[in-house]
């Protein structure tokens, strides 16, 4: 344990709140890893290290040699990555008490109040469930249960949650409806975008180096390829048409990669960074969003579809409904629940007049940013700072 006393000790955890009031450092449980695919989590905090000292605590790595170990990576000013690693043997009961020891040493000698407790996931609780900080914000992005291999406490820990939050956040309206009841702060945040970084896709002329073979038309998508996507939808497509190319950006997790088609036409190009992704999309005449209808897309919010939108790449999308709402409604994106009706709406977008699309889309993703939801948040959060105080008095 002496490199994690070591890190603990080398991070002073001081507080940058510019506001002088509150807490001042946010210690966020994530079930999500920082370098895997940069999404909610990655954009969300990156902003609040902008208030506050933000530490983003993983899970563990069981990658280490003998004693556990405790990595700090400094991701962005006042913004660092936490990274336990035990021992590969280690089990889940072990797991969570050094866990809870590198937290107790990480809090020690400081204020509570002086920390938010920001949670991704409710199975941080049995290690960090003793402590009361000066705010508790549980921000759910996902309907964890409904999730392939979903651990069976999780239930019951997000019930418990749910009574320990000050504030809730939902990663879309839809979850919001299902989880309205359970808390008397909580608010709908959906998927938003950062739309210079997508508007870069507009102007790019060459393709990357692995795309640049592949002829058009393109059908594309990006994000994680799991229990979610729609793999025989996929296949007819390309079957229906063999004359497209379908190119799908991103890791095969939790399902097997030898479940996916094969078609010379369907071309699996593997993750990408998120500063890579406008010049793929640069290179697509149509974009996805292929997830089938299940538990674990009922609540959904797609953060690629505004993506895609900015891009200036028209999306095609199965009846996710907080696809269908707003965007399939406001005839921002065609809604399509088979491969034939895919196909078609495909062939239309391939037919668009770009030069009187692209403002229409500009004026619906106007109000559509990661800064706007950041301060929104950042309203809510002094709200409840407010009232918290107020009590105490």
């Amino acid at each position: 344990m002496e490199l994690i006393k070591s890190a603990l000790k080398n991070s002073n955890g001081v507080g940058t709140n510019q506001q002088g009031k509150g807490p001042s450092t946010l210690i966020c449980f994530s079930h999500l890893r920082w370098d895997f695919v940069y999404q909610r989590p990655q954009h969300l905090l990156s902003r609040f290290a902008t208030m506050f000292d933000v530490y983003f605590i993983e899970e563990p790595h069981f990658d280490a040699s003998n004693e556990p170990t405790l990595s700090f990576k400094l991701k962005a000013d006042n913004l660092w990555v936490v990274t336990p690693h035990l021992p590969a043997n280690t089990s889940k009961e072990n797991s969570e008490k050094i866990q809870k020891t590198i937290l107790d040493k990480f809090v020690k000698k400081r204020n509570l109040q002086d920390f938010i407790f920001w949670y991704y996931t409710p199975m941080a609780l049995p290690f960090s469930r003793h402590y009361t900080p000066g705010l508790t914000i549980y921000d759910c992005m996902d309907e964890l249960s409904h999730f392939k291999n979903a651990p069976k406490e999780l239930i019951g820990f997000e019930k418990e949650l749910f009574q320990k939050a000050d504030l809730v956040f939902t990663g879309g309206h839809s979850l919001y409806e299902y989880k309205k009841d359970k808390h008397k702060n909580i608010h709908p945040f959906p998927s938003s975008i950062d739309k210079k970084h997508f508007e870069q896709a507009r102007t790019i002329q060459e393709d990357p180096a692995d795309q640049a073979p592949i002829g058009k038309p393109r059908l594309g998508f990006y994000g994680v390829i799991d229990e979610r996507f729609d793999i025989d939808l996929i296949a007819q497509i390309a079957q229906k048409r063999p004359d497209w190319n379908i190119v799908l950006l991103g890791p095969v997790v939790k399902i097997n990669p030898d479940t996916l088609p094969r078609h010379t036409n369907i071309h699996y190009l593997g993750q990408k960074s998120y500063n890579e992704l406008p010049s793929y999309l640069s290179g697509w005449n149509v974009a996805m969003v292929p997830f089938m209808l299940n538990d674990s897309t009922k609540f959904i919010s797609p953060t690629k579809t505004p993506e895609y939108l900015a891009a200036g790449i028209p999306v095609v999308s199965t009846p996710i409904k907080d696809v269908v709402s707003p965007y399939g409604d406001e005839g921002m994106v065609s809604i399509a629940s088979n491969a034939d009706e895919f196909v078609a709406a495909a062939e239309r977008y391939m037919k668009l007049d770009k030069k009187k699309w692209l403002p229409v889309i500009d004026d619906f993703l106007s109000s559509n940013s990661w800064s706007i939801t950041f301060m929104d948040m950042m309203k809510n959060i002094n709200n409840t700072v407010k009232k918290k105080q107020a009590l105490e008095v």
